[in-house]
């Protein structure tokens, strides 16, 4: 375990992300406006295992810092309020973030109002899919528009697995077992084919449970409510 600014990293070689946060942390500290890496950083830090390291606080600290920087930049508070609700699943501290980046200078209306919605549905999916959808629509970077429709699907990866767990569920009570497979729920007229998720890859049915493939380009998925 190594130790950077008071923050125990891990020294994983799976995950070789050890460098990540020094090197960031260095090349902003070196130039302060470098808006790209406190943006591409933080999306990378705050991702989950394995396309990141799954820290969400060095995202949020590395953000911080930019802020600190350019005290008007409203997209830092935007990104801060996102990864809260994203990862953190901190409603509360999400809100609290968009109010803030709501009241800086030139941040979009929708702001507040999205400050405002966090709190009243902050953890649904359909709130999530709109704050992406928002990110997809606006973002500057092409990059961060492809990684917004990266977790529009995955949130409609989740509603189809309810689906499926739903199917599988009705076949159980109806046959006091578990399916083994796709093609006994296929045989008993609930499918047409293998499910396949938004990127392609088919889902599994292991114990009478539905799941993303780990090949799957979608994979890990978000711990979201319904």
């Amino acid at each position: 375990m190594q130790h950077y600014g008071g923050t125990r990293l891990s020294t994983d070689p799976n995950k070789q992300y050890d460098l990540l946060y020094p090197l960031l942390d260095l090349t902003t500290s070196l130039e302060p406006r470098f808006n790209i890496a406190y943006f591409y950083g933080s999306m990378f830090l705050a991702e989950a295992p394995p396309g990141g390291p799954g820290r969400p606080d060095l995202a949020i600290a590395l953000l911080e810092k930019g802020l600190r920087a350019q005290p008007d930049k409203w997209e830092f508070a935007q990104w801060i309020g996102f990864i809260h609700y994203w990862w953190r699943q901190d409603y509360e501290q999400a809100s609290a973030w968009f109010k803030r980046g709501a009241e800086l200078p030139g941040a979009p209306v929708w702001l507040s109002s999205l400050a405002a919605s966090t709190l009243t549905r902050g953890g649904s999916r359909q709130a999530s899919r709109v704050l992406w959808e928002e990110i997809a629509r606006s973002a500057e970077d092409e990059w961060f528009r492809n990684d917004a429709r990266r977790h529009l699907r995955q949130i409609d990866a989740m509603d189809q697995i309810d689906q499926l767990q739903a199917m599988v569920r009705v076949f159980h009570e109806r046959q006091d077992r578990a399916p083994a497979d796709w093609s006994e729920l296929r045989a008993a007229g609930y499918l047409r084919g293998t499910p396949v998720d938004p990127a392609g890859t088919p889902y599994l049915l292991e114990a009478g449970v539905v799941a993303i493939d780990r090949k799957s380009p979608l994979a890990p998925l978000p711990t979201m409510p319904r």
